[in-house]
């Protein structure tokens, strides 16, 4: 596995439980943040906008988008897109957690559950479009073993965001992984923090950077 690389402006946004690193370089006014997995806590995200970045928040799960749309902050700068991301525009099955009280729905199947819903999904080049944004500063990818097929493919085909934010779902392999985190260095992208299975990536060098 990669070493984590030390960076001096690291900051904590979001609750104990749903909160992430991210360097403070990155959190001004006019940035753009994708922030996907909502679940029942957006701290982060409106941490994110009350910073003065512009958010789009993706979810598909209905529980969650009913969440979201109670407590969105009502201006231009907050957007929900009630669909999962993918590495294309697509309709897939998202199976429900094992233990019911969760809300985390996965294309993976990764509880071997047989309860599901089916939702519209999209890459985030198609989000992008869908909103009209030619970039994105920060990715934050928490979508229940679906990372392992969203971000190949945007390290294969971008876009490159400057800070990427993800967590890998268990149970998946280590070695898939180390894989992942080989590609991203490939990209330019340092590895900044790890906190237990969540990952904060800087891209240091490759077409994003100015």
């Amino acid at each position: 596995m990669l070493r984590v690389s030390n960076v001096d402006d690291l900051i904590r946004l979001g609750s104990p439980s749903c909160g992430w690193w991210v360097p403070e370089r990155v959190l001004r006014p006019g940035a753009i943040a994708y922030c996907a997995g909502a679940g029942l806590d957006i701290s982060f995200d409106l941490d994110l906008h009350s910073r003065g970045l512009t958010v789009v928040t993706i979810d598909p799960t209905p529980r969650s988008v009913a969440y979201v749309g109670g407590v969105r902050p009502d201006d231009d700068r907050f957007h929900l897109l009630p669909l999962g991301l993918w590495n294309e525009r697509d309709e897939l099955s998202f199976y429900a957690p094992s233990v019911p009280s969760d809300i985390s729905h996965s294309v993976l199947n990764l509880q071997r559950t047989e309860e599901f819903f089916t939702a519209p999904v999209d890459s985030l080049a198609g989000c992008m479009a869908r909103m009209q944004h030619d970039r994105v500063d920060l990715l934050k990818v928490d979508i229940e073993g679906a990372e392992s097929t969203v971000l190949p493919d945007l390290l294969e085909n971008g876009p490159y965001p400057v800070v990427v934010c993800f967590e890998y779902d268990q149970p998946q392999s280590i070695f898939g992984l180390r894989k992942l985190l080989r590609q991203f260095d490939s990209r330019g992208y340092q590895l900044i923090c790890r906190e237990r299975w969540n990952f904060t990536l800087l891209l240091m060098r490759g077409p994003s950077v100015t």
